[in-house]
Order: C-alpha cells, then sequence, then structure tokens
C-alpha cells in the first residue's frame, strides 16, 4: 500500500493549487481549512497531497505565528488557462464603469489575457462573443467622473505603502492618510486627515486636485476596510442603527432574497409579510432605498427613522 498522503476531491487540489501560487506569503492550514469548509486535519492532508504533486510547495518564512506554505517558483504558471466565461466577465466589468481611464486598464487586462491563451485564440474568441451577445445590461442613471489611473495608482500605492498623500480638496491644502477606496455609484477614499485629528472620513476622490505621493509614512493601526464598510448601508457613516422593515405579501418573496447588509437576518410572518432586521449607519441612503419600494416597504424601527423618512417625504412634496 502507498504510505502517499491522499485527498480525493482533485478539483479542490487543483483549486489549492492556483489559490496558493496566487499569495506571495503562501496560505495557512486554517485558510485552507476555511476556504474548503474543512477540518484542520483534511486541510492538512490537502496540504501534503499538493506537495507530492509540486515539490516546490514548501513552508515559506514569514513574521507571522502560524505557517505559510506556497510555490517557492512559478512553475504552476504553465497549467493556468482562462476561460471564455471568465475573460467575459471581466469584458462586462470594462463595460459597466463609467470611468474611461478604468475601462481602458480593463481592456488591456483582456487584450493580455486573449494573448496568454493564444494557443486557442480562435474558439476562445469565438465563446467570449457568444457570452457577451447574451448578457446585458439595462441603461443606469448615473453621474460619471473623470479620475485618472495615475490618481488611482497613487491611492493604491499609498495605502499598500501607508505613506500620506498631498493634495487640493474644496480648495484647501490637505494631508491625508489614506486607508482604502469603496467603489459604488462614485469612488471614496477612506482616510484620516491629519489636521483633523484620528477621525476617519469619506472624500470623494473626484474633487482632488494636484494629489502626490509623500515620502511620509503613518500608522494604520487596527483598522480594517471591510469592517468599516460592513457598518454603514452605503458609503456614510454615522450612529449605528437597529433597522427594522416591514414588506407586504406581494413583494416578500422578493426582499426575501435581497441583500441589503450583511448583518442582516428575516423572516416570514403569519399574515404572509417579511420582516428585515439589521445594524448599520448612513441614515440617508436607508431612507432613499426604502423609497424605491414605494408602499410595499415599511419603517418599524427607529422611530427616529421613521421619523425622519416621513419629514423626507414631506420636504419633497413641497416642491409640487
Amino acid at each position: 500500500m502507498s504510505d502517499k498522503p491522499r485527498y480525493s476531491r482533485v478539483s479542490d487540489i487543483l483549486d489549492l493549487a492556483i489559490f496558493m501560487s496566487s499569495k506571495i506569503q503562501g496560505v495557512t492550514i486554517t485558510e485552507i481549512a476555511e476556504r474548503y469548509n474543512v477540518s484542520r486535519r483534511t486541510a492538512e492532508r490537502m496540504r501534503d497531497s499538493l506537495t507530492c504533486i509540486f515539490p516546490s510547495v514548501d513552508e515559506i518564512e514569514t513574521n507571522d505565528t502560524q505557517k505559510h506554505w506556497g510555490f517557492i517558483n512559478y512553475s504552476i504558471n504553465q497549467l493556468i488557462t482562462f476561460t471564455p466565461k471568465e475573460i467575459a466577465n471581466i469584458e462586462q466589468c470594462a463595460r459597466r464603469t463609467t470611468n474611461k481611464e478604468m475601462k481602458e486598464e480593463l481592456s488591456k487586462t483582456v487584450e493580455k489575457l486573449k494573448t496568454f491563451n493564444k494557443k486557442h485564440a480562435m474558439p476562445i474568441e469565438k465563446n467570449i462573443e457568444l457570452f457577451m451577445q447574451t448578457e446585458g445590461y439595462a441603461v443606469r442613471q448615473m453621474p460619471q467622473y473623470k479620475i485618472s489611473m495615475e490618481t488611482l495608482e497613487i491611492i493604491r500605492d499609498a495605502v499598500q505603502h501607508s505613506k500620506m498623500v498631498e493634495g487640493i480638496y474644496h480648495d484647501k491644502n490637505r494631508t491625508i492618510e489614506p486607508l482604502g477606496m469603496i467603489y459604488g455609484e462614485k469612488i471614496y477614499l477612506v482616510a484620516r486627515e491629519k489636521a483633523k485629528g484620528d477621525g476617519i472620513y469619506n472624500y470623494l476622490l473626484h474633487k482632488f486636485q494636484d494629489l502626490k505621493l509623500t515620502d511620509k509614512t503613518f500608522d494604520k493601526g487596527e483598522f480594517n476596510l471591510q469592517e468599516y464598510t460592513n457598518q454603514s448601508f452605503g458609503v456614510y457613516h454615522g450612529d449605528i442603527l437597529d433597522v427594522e422593515l416591514l414588506f407586504s405579501p406581494e413583494i416578500a418573496e422578493e426582499a426575501s432574497q435581497f441583500n441589503f447588509h450583511p448583518t442582516q437576518s428575516g423572516k416570514y410572518n403569519n399574515d404572509g409579510t417579511y420582516t428585515v432586521t439589521f445594524k448599520a449607519s448612513g441614515s440617508l441612503e436607508i431612507l432613499w432605498h426604502v423609497f424605491k419600494w414605494g408602499s410595499c416597504c415599511k419603517i418599524i424601527a427607529p422611530k427616529s427613522l421613521k421619523d425622519e423618512y416621513k419629514k423626507y417625504l414631506e420636504d419633497s412634496l413641497k416642491n409640487y
């Protein structure tokens, strides 16, 4: 009997190889277990199976307390190809973006991917076109703001290396500590501003002028962009609200399948209505969203949000 470690799902092993090679510092056993929803022992077997197939997989030295495993060379690159659907997905992203510079960069990325798959260029082109013809997007009414790729690269560099940037925002020279970007209808820069203290603010990226990277560094502390964005309903931050919305029976099923917020929970009621609860800040954006559901959605709690919505509707009707 062979004494080689074995794991039965070949697809997972191949996916693990790609996942591992994409990480400069490799991956931990814990990350493997979480990604494939397996026990730690099974995750160890998967790693061992991979080392049998790829001898170049070894422990990578890091400053972490956990052991990291990864490729010590890039021999796996020759095994990776991109399917027409994957390339078409990126082309669709290029179509959807309203930023001209981002659209150009995504288009160049698609060109590189097609070159990477040059051996099968003709069938790939045909299949990509097939995907593109069968998928489309409704016209969306939204503002279009010009943000240069140079500006995006400055912010990415600043976030990656914890460097401050300087620029003009609302006709005022500012020194900013970039912490990340939030993409929505607009692109927001999440940052601290030295002159304002330790608070975290959202800045409209397109309103910056003469943005420059500096050599000054800063400490990000324990800031986590995902946790920060999860606190709000959209991009605006404020007091955290315990929100409860009630949806009428006609749209209860649709509401049950809707993603409102990472903290949401929902339940059907005996009368056929559907209740959604979540914790978030950004009351104005919550009101805008409630308005989209019309009379089929009612704010139950908190009372302050309900009162704010009534005033919002009253103020809107004053112009008619």
